[in-house]
């Protein structure tokens, strides 16, 4: 027997305690652990796999499982693939245990298996009873112990199992505690095993670690087959899932909930409600034409521009990357004229969102500037262009997918870079399209 230091963030393993870990620099991380070693010499049996031709390969067809979240169904390419893994992320009390249990209520002719070790039947039922209509097909196991569970699965025979979470379960092969780097990946190898020979999906939830990341994400990510991103603020009703992974379908698909007192509800049609709708123009408002995979919708961006009180001004950004903010407020000084110096800038995505897409950069301008002059916005227009180092109005993907999407919410005109032009050359709209160039022309169109 020997022990040996695996990092509690990324799985390294070191013969001795590292207070900094080599791979991924966090400080403290590295547990000890037990590595049991068998020095008796056994004779191992040899099964020689049979090696085909792909062409003699069947591909045995099987249907999809259809959940009650046509989003979800969407961003899985069409359903729960039969044998596959599913992994659920996000921040505790974001609503993944919500988000599971809604799938399994919903398909009452299948069925189901949740096992639970972080919550007691009274808790489940409990929060069954609230969210949905309870079936006798769901049924509930609250067990940590991974042999336990693999020798009563056959007797269940169920259609789709839930695992809550992957962090509670603990194998007797590993002798580290559960939640472990090493607990984690043995317990997932064995699942996934179990999926891929009787054929039956699982889905995994498990937690993030202070960065943002699955916990042991790299141990977890090349094992399981999808690996969903459940993102949101807990102070916002709106919750996004993300495909960080996906084997069976695309990995540019997103899905938009709204948290509600009776669980999950999809929206349908996110444009219309992150688009805040006021009886008068208002100052430091602007509205983008954004894409998140290949979904396009429209986001709503406030800005707020005071002067500093004190010596240094303060730059806040929310839902917005700050070092970006920084780039442009630099290139509105530099190319536009406008100063920032002394100048307070507050910056937020209305929503709770967190946006990365660069077609954001023309709204945000418009924002800070309509702000700074205390000039609204003219109503019914929309943003759509990325800013460059030179003040450029650089082109942006998808351009007719967020043009459409700006004419269906009502929207009368939209900015864009003139570089567009020529992919909207055969194409006809019913709103005013402005081609701009630089980033000036945009103060000299909306505010004089």
């Amino acid at each position: 027997m020997k022990t040996e230091f695996v990092c509690q963030n990324c799985g390294a393993k070191s013969a001795k305690w590292i207070g900094k870990c080599p791979s991924c620099n966090e400080w403290n991380t590295y547990t000890e652990e037990v590595v049991q070693k068998d020095t008796g010499k056994k004779r191992v049996s040899v099964t020689r796999t049979v090696v085909q031709k792909i062409t003699d390969i069947t591909v045995k067809q099987g249907g999809r499982i259809k959940t009650g979240f046509s989003e979800l169904n969407r961003i899985l390419g069409g359903g729960i693939p039969p044998g596959s893994v599913i992994l659920v992320g996000g921040e505790p009390g974001i609503g993944k245990s919500t988000l599971v249990l809604q799938v399994l209520l919903q398909i009452p002719d299948l069925k189901s298996l949740y096992i639970s070790g972080e919550e007691s039947g009274e808790q489940i039922k409990y929060r069954a009873e609230r969210i949905g209509s309870i079936h006798e097909n769901c049924l509930i196991m609250n067990e940590t112990y991974l042999e336990s569970i693999l020798d009563q699965i056959p007797d269940i025979n169920p259609d789709i199992i839930i695992v809550d979470s992957i962090q509670t379960l603990y194998s007797e092969s590993i002798t580290s505690s559960a939640g472990s780097i090493s607990q984690i990946r043995e317990c997932t190898s064995r699942l996934l095993t179990y999926a891929k020979e009787h054929n039956v999906p699982v889905i995994l939830v498990g937690h993030i670690n202070k960065e943002g990341n699955l916990a042991g994400p790299k141990a977890l990510e090349h094992i399981v087959d999808t690996v969903l991103q459940f993102e949101g603020d807990r102070n916002h009703f709106y919750r996004l899932l993300r495909v960080i992974k996906n084997r069976f379908g695309s990995t540019s698909e997103i899905g938009i909930f709204e948290m509600t007192g009776t669980g999950l509800k999809e929206i349908l049609n996110p444009s219309e409600v992150l688009c805040s709708h006021f009886e008068e123009a208002l100052s430091g408002t602007a509205v983008a034409a954004t894409l998140e995979g290949i979904r396009a919708f429209l986001i709503e961006v406030q800005a707020l521009v005071g002067q500093a009180t004190y010596g240094t001004p303060q730059r806040t950004s929310t839902g917005f990357d700050f070092r970006r903010l920084s780039m442009l407020l630099a290139v509105l000084e530099k190319r536009a004229g406008f100063y920032f110096s002394a100048k307070d800038v507050f910056l937020n995505i209305a929503g709770g969102l967190k946006v990365n897409d660069p077609a954001t950069d023309l709204a945000v301008a418009a924002s800070i500037l309509s702000s700074l002059t205390d000039v609204a916005v003219p109503e019914k227009t929309c943003f759509a262009g990325e800013i460059g180092l030179s003040g450029e109005i650089r082109p942006v993907s998808r351009i007719d997918q967020r043009i459409s999407e700006a004419e269906k919410m009502g929207f009368s005109r939209i900015y864009i870079s003139k570089y567009n032009r020529k992919n909207l050359s055969n194409k006809k709209f019913n709103l005013e399209i402005n081609y701009v160039g630089k980033v000036e022309d945009i103060f000299q169109r909306l505010f004089k």
